[in-house]
């Protein structure tokens, strides 16, 4: 069985839970000078992931789009500047989608909602996609957390459409790839990535992993750039809870996901698309 990576491309200062305490705007971009760093990783392993990124880090860096689609992965959108769908308009989303289109001269087909804001209230964000022939997206989370969560949302892929965004519409033009979740302690709650891939124990993660592959449906998986890089990731003053979300084991966060793709198969997005149609 074949699993999903994503790598959502960010910069220190794009995280949701960062943004409101940051000082002044001249914050300096520093994950950038990681991506070498991950596409050796990467390459070692030989493992193609899909960078979901944020389109104003190539407006400025060029190049990083350059050496993904060079070393075979897959380019996604990620917004412009990780702004939620919740705080931003229909019309400003698709003019995002049609300059993220100009900068990477059209090779994006795929979407994640910044802070997984994908919603009810945003389902609008499926049509725009839709309109600039996007094939899938991955911003659907089937447990409900803090931040976000569509908790009745199924678990395998399923084709999405702004009319049904938690089930399966055999109408629609596009593929939905919900992350990874499980049960712990018998709650249901992410597993496939960020925080919870720094909070749980490898063995619970890896025992989901089995069960979704036992089920016959890709674990989609999510790192961010900052936890694959932590010592290009400045530490901010943040809130006691936010702080522990932020940076609880950021000093383990690649250690644990190279023992996943050490274990278990992981492809890109497109690659997988193309193997299953």
């Amino acid at each position: 069985m074949i699993n999903l990576l994503g790598i959502d491309f960010e910069e220190w200062y794009h995280p949701e839970l960062i943004q409101p305490h940051l000082k002044g705007n001249n914050n300096k971009p520093q994950i950038v000078n990681g991506i070498d760093k991950i596409l050796d990783w990467l390459r070692k392993n030989e493992t193609f992931a899909t960078f979901f990124v944020v389109g104003e880090i190539l407006q400025t860096r060029p190049d990083i789009l350059d050496k993904i689609v060079e070393n075979g992965h897959g380019i996604a959108f990620h917004s412009m500047h990780h702004k939620r769908l919740d705080n931003t308009t229909r019309a400003d989303f698709r003019k995002e989608v049609q300059e993220f289109a100009r900068i990477t001269n059209n090779r994006s087909k795929g979407f994640r909602a910044p802070t997984f804001s994908l919603n009810h209230r945003t389902n609008w964000a499926l049509d725009v996609l839709e309109e600039n022939n996007y094939l899938y997206d991955s911003s659907i989370v089937p447990a409900e957390t803090r931040l976000y969560g569509i908790p009745d949302a199924q678990t395998k892929p399923y084709k999405i459409s702004s009319h049904k965004i938690n089930q399966n519409d055999p109408n629609a033009k596009m593929l939905e790839f919900p992350l990874m979740i499980t049960r712990f302690f018998g709650k249901k709650i992410p597993a496939g990535g960020g925080f919870y891939l720094r909070f749980l124990p490898l063995t619970t993660i890896e025992n989901a992993v089995k069960q979704y592959e036992s089920e016959n449906k890709p674990a989609t998986f999510y790192i961010h750039s900052w936890e694959l890089t932590p010592e290009h990731m400045p530490r901010v003053a943040l809130p006691l809870v936010d702080r522990f979300i932020t940076y609880h084991n950021l000093d383990k966060a690649m250690s644990k996901m190279d023992n996943l793709i050490k274990k278990f198969k992981f492809t890109s997005f497109e690659k997988y698309i193309n193997t299953t149609n």
